[in-house]
């Protein structure tokens, strides 16, 4: 099980449902990550209780800002993380029919699998490496050349990114690789 949210019904919903935990990507910049990966699961009780890509496509624009708008909000930038989740939605639909998984399960090799995710909605450069390198080290997602398109993000051993977050302690380590990389970057 994943445990990014550092809450166990939220961990589960994004090991067990692929637009959760997609969605938690795309909320995961500009917030604490473990707000990021709670998200969905809130998102999930406001909108009834399920997150069905289709009807989140589908819907009323204002609908789905309101509900991450409704506090307490879901993303520091709600409205704006609400046309992105709904952007993703509509793109699975289109690309993979409406299946959020084939983004992963269907991908030939490494390239295809960071060209697929590069392409979605809030996913730049290094989030879809990181994702690329969090499914192949967590979730066994291992076509030839994953670990070349995840770069950095799919070396094993390493505490660089939520590919690396198994538990609280890796959570703690991550936090500190991430706290050196901003203290060198000012240097």
């Amino acid at each position: 099980m994943l445990h990014l949210a550092q809450d166990q019904e939220a961990d589960r919903l994004l090991s067990e449902d692929p637009l959760a935990l997609l969605i938690g990507l795309v909320l995961d910049q500009q917030i604490p990550l473990e707000r990021a990966f709670s998200a969905p699961r809130e998102l999930r009780e406001r909108l009834g209780g399920s997150l069905d890509v289709g009807q989140i496509a589908s819907m009323d624009p204002d609908e789905l800002v309101a509900a991450f708008v409704a506090r307490p909000a879901l993303h520091r930038f709600p409205a704006a993380n609400a046309r992105r989740v709904q952007e993703l939605c509509r793109r699975i639909v289109d690309d993979f029919d409406g299946d959020p998984a084939k983004v992963w399960e269907t991908a030939r090799d490494g390239d295809e699998l960071l060209g697929r995710i590069r392409s979605l909605p809030g996913f730049g450069e290094q989030k879809a490496r990181i994702f690329v390198g969090l499914l192949g080290k967590q979730l066994g997602v291992r076509p030839p050349g994953w670990q070349d398109a995840a770069g950095k993000f799919g070396r094993a051993g390493t505490y660089m990114s939520i590919a690396d977050i198994v538990d609280e302690d890796s959570l703690g380590r991550v936090r500190a690789y991430k706290q050196q990389m901003k203290a060198a970057a000012k240097a």
